[in-house]
Parts: structure tokens; C-alpha cells; sequence
């Protein structure tokens, strides 16, 4: 049961993620001829393109994305409430549930390109490899607002911390911001 579980875990928050980052790389205008890019719209392209046809963008947001990362997380909400035991599935929690997951698959996204990009500026600086300019151009927009309001001291940048705390504090405020939580 808890490998059916783990399992559930493992391909649904990946396919997620996968979802979240093809939104997140269209909405900072990240280079979709990177490599690691174009995996990216391969894996998501067979479920996201029919839904583009059904679901148009909104002022150069991709909405079917994010439509498809909900539906998506709902599928293996139920999934793993299935294999938990219950037999009932009130909507109201499963789409709570599903909002928790997703918003926490962002954060999560976001927590790991920071760390790795600080580990990267220690172990690589300078570096150009594709993974790391992806990254780059995630976590760029976000550290850049912050930059303007704590500049960098001494040579430090604290932009990243800043980042870091702001994604801590909504994480331990997440299950309070949704409804039936």
C-alpha cells in the first residue's frame, strides 16, 4: 500500500512540476530552444495541446497550463485518497487538497532552483550549462524585484534569502490561505 502510495507521489509530482515549469518558462520568456526546454514541452505537449484548442490564453498567460496542472493534481489527489481507503470524495476537499498540492509543487520548484543555483554560484561560477541558464531565468525575475529593494552588501547578495524566507513563511501559512484546509 505505501509503495502504491509513494508511487502515486512520485509520477504525479513530477508531471506536475513538469506542467508548473512549461507555465513558469513561458511566463518569464525562458529560451525554448534550450534542451531541457524542449523535454519540458515534449512530455506536456499530448494532454496541453487539446486543451489549448478548448482553453485560450488571457493576456499572454497560458491558462490551459495551469488548467492542466489542476486537473492533473485532482486526478492523483483522488489516486491517493483511493489508495488510502476512502471511499467518499467530497469535492470540496479533493479541489482543496489539489490547490494545497499545486501551490506547494510551485514553492517546492522555486526552493530547489534557488538552492541549486546557490550551490552552482559556489561550485560553478559562470557556468553555461543548459540546466543552470534555465534556472537562471526562473529565479532571475523574483531575485531582480528584491534586488531593487535590499541591493547587494558588501558584495553579498541577500536577494536569494529574502526569496527563500518569503516562499518559508507562505509555505507555513499555505494550509491557512486555502479554503477547507
Amino acid at each position: 500500500m505505501s509503495i502504491l502510495i509513494l508511487l502515486i507521489d512520485t509520477v504525479g509530482g513530477l508531471f506536475v512540476m513538469a506542467i508548473l515549469l512549461r507555465f513558469l518558462l513561458q511566463l518569464v520568456k525562458a529560451d525554448f530552444y534550450n534542451p531541457i526546454s524542449q523535454a519540458i514541452v515534449k512530455i506536456t505537449s499530448p494532454l496541453l495541446n487539446p486543451l489549448r484548442r478548448i482553453i485560450p490564453g488571457v493576456g499572454g498567460y497560458d491558462i490551459a497550463s495551469l488548467v492542466l496542472a489542476f486537473i492533473v493534481q485532482a486526478i492523483f489527489v483522488l489516486l491517493k485518497l483511493k489508495a488510502l481507503g476512502y471511499m467518499a470524495f467530497p469535492p470540496g476537499t479533493v479541489i482543496s487538497l489539489s490547490l494545497y498540492f499545486l501551490v506547494k509543487a510551485l514553492l517546492d520548484l522555486y526552493t530547489f532552483a534557488l538552492i541549486i543555483m546557490v550551490i552552482a554560484s559556489w561550485v560553478a561560477p559562470n557556468s553555461y550549462n543548459p540546466g543552470l541558464m534555465l534556472l537562471h531565468q526562473l529565479t532571475e525575475p523574483l531575485c531582480s524585484r528584491v534586488r531593487r529593494v535590499v541591493p547587494p552588501i558588501g558584495g553579498l547578495d541577500f536577494s536569494v534569502m529574502v526569496v527563500m524566507l518569503a516562499i518559508v513563511i507562505i509555505k507555513g501559512a499555505l494550509p491557512s490561505l486555502i479554503p477547507g484546509m
